[in-house]
């Protein structure tokens, strides 16, 4: 196994952002996926400088209102380095109404992480579930991701079941290599 990024490490004050680099420096990454607050973007620009690394915002939808979708995110950093940018969380990204087949290819130049994950619903009503089982258009997703040349990681995020994840894990690994398999050219 090898690691590609640490994260998401939320960090309300300079030190606990310079924590995470240093963090990422020792584990060998050169990615940190954070939820910093927005006050501290500057301070991250100056270490994403410093450092050379990806930075990844890491949205959260509905349930918490720091960065909710991708579309928030991208206006938050749309002005600084380039190497900020987002980890699109699929999941919550539909959970606050948004399209995240759309957001993938509208956002792309910021996109440097994917959580994979299905929900059941378009607003805070909806919670995770095995892929292939909720609202989200995987083939459509999959799609996007050959059309964009998406060359960074897609992580699957299985939120459910947690005392005993493992079927929902491989249910939905399954699900998402047979949308691979079929949607190829």
């Amino acid at each position: 196994m090898t690691g590609y990024a640490v994260g998401p490490i939320y960090m309300k004050t300079e030190a606990e952002i310079d924590n995470a680099f240093e963090y990422a420096k020792r584990v060998g990454v050169k990615l940190i996926v954070g939820v910093p607050n927005v006050e501290l973007l500057p301070y991250v620009d100056k270490k994403v400088k410093e450092y050379g690394y990806n930075y990844a915002i890491h949205l959260h939808g509905p349930d918490i209102k720091l960065y909710p979708d991708a579309e928030d995110v991208w206006n938050h950093v749309k002005d600084l380095d380039p190497r900020i940018g987002m980890c699109l969380d699929i999941g919550h990204d539909t959970r606050n109404g948004k399209d995240p087949v759309k957001d993938l290819k509208k956002y792309i130049s910021r996109v440097f992480d994917i959580h994979i994950k299905d929900v059941t619903g378009t607003t805070k009503l909806g919670y995770s579930l095995e892929i292939g089982r909720g609202v989200i258009d995987f083939p459509a997703f999959v799609k996007m991701l050959r059309k964009v040349k998406y060359t960074g990681v897609c992580s699957l995020e299985h939120e459910k079941d947690m005392t005993d994840p493992f079927m929902g894990i491989a249910e939905s690994i399954g699900y998402f290599r047979g949308v691979i398999a079929t949607t190829k050219k």
